[in-house]
């Protein structure tokens, strides 16, 4: 354990400002550099190590320890969280000459289905109708015509109240909420509640705009709005229509208490929108911003609708926040790129679009139900949790299961997937593993369902 710091302590002189320690402290829990139980300095003799005042080392240590990093316990100083989150095993590990048998990571919709015929014929139509004067720099909200066309998709699909102006196109639903980050710090906001399990990629999104992600429990019924009362939080992130991970969907009874949370606390409710498009078992429920347009901005994008490679999302906002964003977005990039918008707007307006999610939910769904019926077979002790929906699946495992060494004894054997206390802040509800479905087919969907049943009587 000596070695394992003192390795380290070099790295951290150069990063021994408040925000760099922190970020460096992170950095080695979640490679495993500190590993977990090691037992860290104590705030003072960390502080003299590396030459700052303790108070800067105080704000990190507490920092993590609120993350799920750090624990704290009277008589044996601060140690690396043996449940801390490691985002890492839920992303894809560093480039080299490793080949997965079964790559099950979540987030990749099914690439090879893009419609690509109908993006060519898009683009060219939108190219052959735009001006000369739309090749100039866009608009910062984004190209009007793409705006109108969303603002009417979202409302007949989603039920959203939505006008053109209310609309800012970005670059896939993380800029969108770099964006909102931003304006919530220049209102004064130093924190924000975010679902718990939830994505880690989103933690460390909103910690590098300066916020503090504060952690509120999921249940069966989505997130748990007693749990964010007890918060001084004024904004949230949710993901109510396909909680991510644990694929839930917030209920209609937690959708009005959380409206009125926000109009109680003059706060503003993040929707990430997450797979709404992709439920297979009734009709997705109206988007939460239909409750309330004024105290909710809803996130979309095209990332696990059409492919990650497009970068177009967007964001539906009125109030306060709206002017900010836009001359945030303004002077960040000067905009999308026209072409893209413009092609996407004629995919919208020619129904090609809708089309597509017709086809990709038939396909989305057969695949599901292939690894479903598989696993089912072969080890029916993992229960398939959450809605019937999305790109990928939480499988609870029996109580007492170390789902961490679980999920690397399967990547051992060469099948990729993330344990569900990879994505929670604190221990999480229960042993899970996270598989993705969706760039899988289905033939090699059972083909893993059988590798994990060998692997595991192996």
């Amino acid at each position: 354990m000596k070695e394992n710091w003192s390795t380290f302590r070099e790295l951290l002189v150069p990063a021994a400002g408040p925000r760099g320690l922190e970020r460096a402290l992170r950095e080695a829990i979640r490679a495993g550099h500190l590993p977990a139980g090691l037992r860290l300095p104590s705030t003072r003799d960390l502080a003299g190590q590396l030459g700052v005042a303790r108070g800067t080392v105080t704000a990190a240590y507490d920092q993590l320890a609120a993350e799920g990093y750090l624990e704290a316990r009277r008589g044996s100083g601060t140690r690396v969280a043996l449940a801390a989150v490691t985002p890492a095993a839920a992303e894809p590990p560093a480039a080299g000459p490793v080949r997965w048998d079964h790559d099950l990571r979540t987030g990749m919709p099914a690439l090879g289905a893009f419609p690509r015929s109908a993006w060519i014929s898009a683009c060219r139509t939108a190219l052959n109708g735009l001006s000369d004067h739309d090749l100039g720099y866009p608009e910062a909200a984004g190209l009007l015509s793409l705006r109108q066309e969303l603002s009417g998709y979202l409302a007949r699909v989603r039920a959203m109240v939505v006008r053109p102006e209310d609309v800012v196109v970005t670059h896939g639903s993380a800029e969108a909420l770099v964006l909102l980050c931003r304006s919530l710090r220049a209102a004064g906001h130093t924190e924000i509640a975010v679902e718990n399990p939830s994505y880690p990629g989103q933690l460390e999104l909103i910690i590098e705009q300066g916020l503090r992600p504060v952690p509120v429990p999921v249940d069966d019924e989505g997130l748990r709005v007693a749990g964010l009362l007890g918060t001084s939080c004024r904004a949230v992130v949710v993901t109510s229509a396909h909680q991510y991970p644990l694929g839930v969907a917030l209920s209609p009874r937690r959708r009005r208490e959380l409206v009125l949370w926000a109009t109680t606390v003059d706060g503003l409710v993040i929707e990430d929108d997450y797979d709404a498009e992709h439920r297979y078992d009734r009709p997705a429920l109206a988007a939460l911003q239909a409750l309330a347009p004024g105290r909710v901005a809803y996130l979309g994008t095209t990332s696990k609708t059409l492919a990650p490679g497009l970068r177009l999302g967007w964001l539906v906002l009125a109030g306060q926040h709206r002017a900010t964003v836009v001359e945030s977005k303004r002077l960040h990039d000067r905009g999308n790129s026209v072409l893209e918008q413009a092609g996407f707007a004629e995919l919208l307006r020619s129904g090609g679009y809708d089309r597509h999610l017709r086809s990709t939910r038939r396909l989305y769904r057969q695949r599901r139900d292939a690894l479903l019926s598989e696993l089912a077979a072969r080890v029916p002790a993992w229960q398939p949790i959450g809605i019937a929906a999305g790109l990928h699946v939480v499988l609870r495992l029996p109580a007492g299961t170390d789902d961490r060494e679980l999920a690397g004894r399967l990547t051992g054997s060469g099948i990729l997937l993330a344990p569900l206390s990879a994505y929670a802040m604190t221990a999480a509800p229960f042993p899970g593993l996270v598989i993705g479905y969706g760039n899988v087919s289905a033939g090699r969907l059972r083909s893993a369902a059988a590798a994990i049943a060998e692997a595991l009587s192996a």
